[in-house]
């Protein structure tokens, strides 16, 4: 629902696990995520989330001025969502995903209703979507699954095994408690029974601390170096300053480190065969083009390559790592690494 009865004003009574963020951003959700549908193969995609399908397979689920919307619109909706709300049944988000996709259509009526579609500003919108959905396009019909396994085969194989460590610590807001529980440690303490008692990091309380396993570039540097620095089974012997707070961290294991699964690394191996089908193209309509370029006086100016297009859908997510293709090794973080939630993240160690 929309704050404050405006345009989009409720049309059915929203559900409490679709925050104001994700209406607010409808508009981009809905066209990032269709490209994200058209570019990542169904089997990619979370299909025990997925709503139910009625007997005629898409039923329409609402009309607006003669002008229909599908369960399979709110379907695409639901899949650029956050996880929190994917995860939800889909009878509890149903009623502000139909409320929110027919704002959206709402909305959209009147704008063409108001011609602003034909604004030159927006006009040049349209374009960069055109062509987004042209690249997704492309690729709906290039990428297949077996493209996509022989790509995450070569990434498993040349992965960088980067050491990997799992540990707990406690977080206090002073020097001096830091170091009278290193005092504690020191004569025998358990070090999982003194963070659920002293920690402040909410998110790991309940937990004695755990912080599970993660890599160097994951946490902050200052908290990083001395985690990393320490054997197994070691705590550190004196606090770690942070902007946080003041930390006292032991190392429970050390391994080295694992590619992302399939299922967490195809979505970005996807978006780069995207942007190579894009660059491709690209090459081609130059070839076959007339392209005159002008500097700012109106003078032609010799030809220079446009820049390549973008991937599909890489507005709506995070920056991917990179992957190297078609078999170099990557660069960058192991994709699918579990990191604290934002929200909950104890003094946002992780990056």
């Amino acid at each position: 629902m929309l704050k404050g009865g405006g345009p989009g004003a409720a049309i059915c009574s929203p559900a409490p696990l679709l925050t104001e963020r994700i209406v607010r951003m409808a508009r981009a959700i809905l066209v990032a995520s269709f490209l994200l549908a058209l570019i990542v193969p169904a089997f990619a995609q979370p299909k025990d989330k997925a709503a139910p399908q009625a007997a005629n397979n898409d039923p329409v689920v609402a009309r607006l001025n003669g002008q229909v919307i599908h369960l399979s619109d709110l379907q695409i909706v639901l899949h650029a969502a956050p996880p929190e709300v994917q995860q939800a049944p889909f009878e509890q988000v149903y009623p502000q995903l139909l409320n929110t996709v027919a704002s959206e259509m709402l909305l959209a009526q009147a704008a063409r209703k108001a011609k602003v579609d034909t604004n030159p500003a927006v006009q040049l919108q349209i374009n960069g979507l055109i062509a987004d959905a042209y690249i997704a396009q492309m690729a709906r019909g290039q990428i297949t699954e077996a493209k996509l396994r022989e790509a995450y085969d070569r990434y498993a194989k040349n992965a960088p095994q980067e050491e990997e460590i799992s540990a707990r610590h406690i977080l206090v807001p002073t020097e001096q408690e830091a170091k009278d529980i290193i005092e504690q440690l020191k004569k025998g303490a358990d070090f999982a029974t003194l963070a659920k008692e002293k920690t402040t990091d909410p998110s790991s309380k309940a937990s004695g601390g755990d912080l599970g396993y993660f890599k160097r570039e994951q946490m902050l540097p200052e908290f990083a170096n001395v985690a990393f620095a320490l054997k197994k089974g070691e705590y550190t012997q004196a606090p770690v300053h942070t902007k946080f707070g003041w930390h006292v961290i032991k190392v429970e294991d050390r391994r080295p480190g694992k590619p992302g699964t399939y299922e967490q690394v195809a979505p970005q191996i996807a978006r780069q065969m995207a942007q190579q089908i894009a660059d491709q193209r690209l090459q081609e309509l130059r070839k076959e083009g007339k392209i005159e370029l002008f500097d700012m006086n109106g003078k032609p100016i010799a030809s220079a390559a446009p820049a390549p297009a973008p991937a599909p859908a890489q507005k709506q997510s995070a920056p991917a790592p990179t992957l190297s293709l078609p078999g170099g090794p990557t660069s960058g973080a192991a994709p699918g690494v579990p990191t604290l939630s934002p929200a909950t993240a104890p003094d946002q160690l992780r990056h």
